[in-house]
């Protein structure tokens, strides 16, 4: 997979994909990772942003840096299907979606700043607005750092152990059950005997049942909607 981050602030992920999971992925050959600074396509002396039409609070990002950076690539690079905005705006962002888009085989994530982008980068590029929540961040780069790091790890091949996948929060719209390791008791604290069993029939309904449990105690919701 490709996966380039058009933001104003590159150093930002620098040292973010060259960490745990993202690292292993870009060693293994499995994700390409290309940072662009839009600055660096600004037609006038590396000018990104300008006060709103009609007035308002802020600055908002102009098209023209955007649209530029989009086109010098994707003329190196070919056509980009799947070109992601973050934004508060967008569609939120789920395990679902992170199946769908790591899939893909070329992701292009624009990250916004200041109060927005211009309507024109919406209208003219094609883009999936997407969502990390219902809140304000300064922009988009950490949003997009979340949806690189859940995509990421659903590549076959990323993980040593395909399980993980599976048996992870929200991979089946449950929650993951409780995980114990050594030592078997801690401050008094025991693993339920079941998981030191050996039973492993016994310990997959243990975990299947605890899984629906705390689903429903900490997040009803995710059942309401299946």
């Amino acid at each position: 997979m490709r996966i380039d981050v058009l933001t104003l602030f590159p150093e930002m992920f620098e040292n973010v994909l060259n960490c745990s999971i993202l690292r292993i992925a870009r060693e293994k050959a499995l994700v390409q990772y290309n940072l662009f600074n839009i600055r660096d396509y600004a037609e006038n002396r590396r000018c990104v942003d300008d006060r709103p039409y009609g007035g308002g609070a802020g600055m908002v990002m102009k098209p023209e840096p955007v649209f530029n950076t989009v086109e010098t690539i994707e003329q190196q690079a070919g056509p980009c299907r799947k070109k992601i905005l973050l934004t508060p705006q967008g569609v939120k962002f789920n395990q679902q979606i992170a199946k769908e888009l790591s899939r893909e085989s070329y992701l292009m994530l624009i990250c916004g700043r200041y109060e927005g982008v211009d309507e024109r980068i919406r209208l003219g590029l094609d883009v999936f607005e997407l969502s990390i929540g219902d809140y304000i961040m300064s922009g988009g780069e950490i949003p997009a750092m979340v949806v690189i790091d859940a995509v990421i790890r659903l590549i076959p091949g990323v993980l040593g152990d395909s399980e993980s996948v599976v048996n992870e929060s929200f991979a089946d719209t449950l929650l993951e059950y409780p995980q114990y390791t050594r030592p078997a008791e801690y401050r008094g604290m025991k693993v339920p005997e079941i998981l030191i069993s050996g039973n492993h029939q016994k310990i997959k309904e243990w975990q299947r049942e605890n899984a629906v449990k705390r689903t429903i105690e900490k997040r009803p919701d995710i059942l309401k909607k299946t």
